[in-house]
């Protein structure tokens, strides 16, 4: 034995992610089926997310004694007996793939559902989004002027195509009275698996349009909206015309608002509308992977999806587009008018400015003139006090020309002053600037 060749991978090697991920690749195979036999199908979808479909799985599976799977899990396959049901989590929705083998009779006549509790079905109310059967037969291929057809299918138009080769699938997209949808997908020569396979892709076809279509209710409110706020940006442009600096913040707050209702109006259906496109991409993935084939005087799949499903897809690109347009030009609005208010109130600012620097060049001036009288101030005083001085010496006798002291003594004390001024104001202006930064 050649150790290289026998030597096992040890489970410590493994990434801690590996074992989950390749597992997730094989999580939801395709349903195993044989013709005749029947299918029913469900999508949940609601506001009250994954607890509310374990909570309903594990009911359904409590009713027929069955141990229901882990929190958590995303798929839940069982065989209970007269059906199988194939139940599957996914990111906005639930579905509930009950199928029966051998079923007898006419096409639609007897269906899985015949087994669900009554009182469980009760249960989703308000949240099956899709509800369709599933006919599956064996036999030749039907022209579109079969009696069986328009027996199965009373309503135009009637929609058929030849699938993966050796399928023949009928439907009219209608819901019936019964609340179901209906599609005859016959045998008529397909291999092993194919069966079950072209049975998923239909379920996935009919969930995933309809999810997509989710958004059309949306797109179509929110175009009126729209509607009225492009009135009111037009109105406002036009406001915005007229210079008028006293109106433009009264104007500037209208703008504000505007541009909030715009952006939450996107916020709120962005997501949407973003999951209406994904959705779409998936329809017209699994209309490509049944590889049609045109019955003569009968609309395919493929063709029927582009005549409905895809104008109310535009419609709702179309919607978000303009969505983010208005955004756009309202932000553009909002920030030319708060440029405008700026320069206006810079302009304020400049003027204010202008006027405080008059004022502190007419204060410089004044103090010019007081420091002026106040040297003439100070020297008269220093003179007076000097000439009493001499006064009083001459009164004690001493031989004093008091008129020609002070004479002597004005020009030196005046001086004097002014150089002391002088001197005070510029140590006063170095201690007030301001010093370097380190």
């Amino acid at each position: 034995m050649r150790n290289s060749a026998a030597r096992l991978l040890a489970p410590g090697l493994n990434h801690p992610q590996r074992l989950k991920l390749a597992a997730e690749l094989h999580s939801r195979p395709f349903i195993s089926l044989a013709a005749p036999a029947c299918v029913s199908h469900l999508a949940i979808h609601g506001d009250e997310g994954a607890q509310y479909d374990e909570r309903v799985l594990a009911d359904f599976c409590v009713r027929f004694g069955v141990a229901a799977p882990a929190p958590g899990a995303q798929h839940f396959f069982h065989d209970f007996g007269h059906f199988r049901l194939k139940w599957e989590r996914h990111t906005e929705f639930s579905t509930f793939t009950f199928i029966e083998h051998n079923v007898s009779g006419e096409a639609f006549s007897e269906t899985p559902m015949r087994h669900v509790p009554h009182d469980w079905l009760a249960m989703l109310d308000g949240k099956v989004i899709v509800a369709s059967h599933i006919a599956t037969e064996c036999g030749e291929r039907y022209e579109l002027g079969n009696p069986r057809l328009r027996r199965l299918f009373p309503a135009v138009p009637l929609v058929g195509s030849r699938v993966l080769g050796g399928g023949e699938l009928w439907t009219d997209f209608l819901i019936g009275p019964d609340g179901f949808s209906r599609f005859l997908l016959r045998d008529t020569g397909l291999r092993e698996m194919q069966l079950g396979r072209v049975v998923q892709r239909i379920c996935e076809i009919e969930t995933y349009v309809m999810m997509a279509l989710l958004a059309l209710p949306l797109a179509r409110s929110n175009a009126a909206l729209l509607e009225k706020v492009e009135e009111d940006v037009a109105r406002l442009g036009l406001r915005m015309q007229v210079f008028e600096p006293a109106a433009d913040e009264a104007l500037l707050l209208e703008i504000t608002q505007l541009a909030a209702k715009v952006r939450s109006m996107s916020f709120d259906s962005g997501y949407r509308f973003s999951a209406a496109q994904a959705y779409h991409r998936i329809v017209r993935a699994r209309i490509g992977e049944l590889r049609e084939k045109r019955i003569e005087g009968v609309p395919t799949v493929g063709e029927f999806m582009d005549r409905r499903l895809v104008p109310a897809m535009d419609t709702c690109v179309s919607v978000a587009a303009r969505q983010e347009a208005l955004a756009n030009k309202v932000s553009r609005s909002n920030d030319l008018l708060r440029t405008r208010v700026s320069i206006a109130q810079e302009r304020q600012s400049q003027r204010v400015l202008e006027s405080l620097s008059h004022s502190a060049a007419m204060q410089l001036r004044l103090q010019q003139a007081v420091e002026g009288l106040s040297v003439v101030a100070i020297s008269y005083y220093g003179i007076s006090l000097g000439a009493y001085a001499l006064k009083a010496l001459k009164g004690w006798g001493a031989g004093v020309n008091v008129d020609g002291v002070v004479g002597v003594l004005l020009p030196l004390v005046l001086g004097a002053t002014w150089l002391g001024m002088r001197r005070m104001r510029h140590q006063l202006h170095v201690r007030q600037a301001p010093t370097p930064a380190q």
